[in-house]
């Protein structure tokens, strides 16, 4: 690909409510924290510049509403995503149990099903003291599923870049894959079967 060459990728951030996915978004695009965030109604989206590989990535970040209220609308948002960043709190498990049906939630919004979609799972908050979800517990779900896992805080700004740089990583490699096939199969003249008729 051509180094000066900019990509556009439409990433979303989705998880129950009060994970911290805007602490995420804020840590990862402005480097900034705040305390108190105000909940997220249906999504905002947040943008950024990287450099990856020589190419300019521009992530178009959705930061969507974890309240189960918002839940259709949400998925809405999910239609053309190249990746995903799914976000439960290390001190709830309740929001760790609701991995699998947000995972399912995008897995079905999310064509073409024969890519594999990608997606990294954050667990964040672990700067807190009253952990209820064991480190071992997320990465044997991760694993499973072959999704990568990182623990994060956005207060203290642990693994957050990291993070989105796999991701913004692995939605690059999707692209250029679907890339190639579009590419690929686009270059057929004819019809396959068919014998070519020559001129005159």
């Amino acid at each position: 690909m051509n180094p000066r060459k900019k990509v556009d990728l439409k990433l979303i951030i989705i998880g129950a409510l009060g994970v911290g996915k805007t602490s995420l978004l804020h840590r990862f695009v402005h480097k900034t924290f705040y305390e108190d965030y105000q909940t997220t109604l249906g999504a905002s989206i947040l943008s950024k510049i990287i450099i990856l590989d020589d190419i300019t990535l521009k992530l178009q970040i959705w930061d969507t509403g974890g309240q189960e209220r918002f839940r259709s609308m949400v998925s809405t948002f999910y239609k053309g995503s190249d990746g995903c960043v799914l976000a439960f709190d290390v001190t709830d498990v309740e929001t760790f149990e609701a991995l699998e049906t947000w995972r399912g939630d995008v897995l079905a919004k999310t064509i073409p099903m024969e890519q594999s979609y990608p997606m990294v799972v954050l667990g964040n908050k672990i700067d807190l003291a009253d952990r209820q979800v064991p480190q071992e517990v997320a990465q044997d779900w991760c694993k499973e599923k072959d999704i990568p896992y990182f623990e994060v805080s956005a207060k203290n700004d642990i693994n957050v870049v990291q993070a989105f740089e796999m991701l913004a990583s692995r939605a690059l490699s999707r692209y250029r894959s679907v890339l190639e096939n579009y590419l690929t199969d686009s270059i057929k003249l004819s019809p396959e079967g068919q014998s070519k008729s020559s001129c005159c």
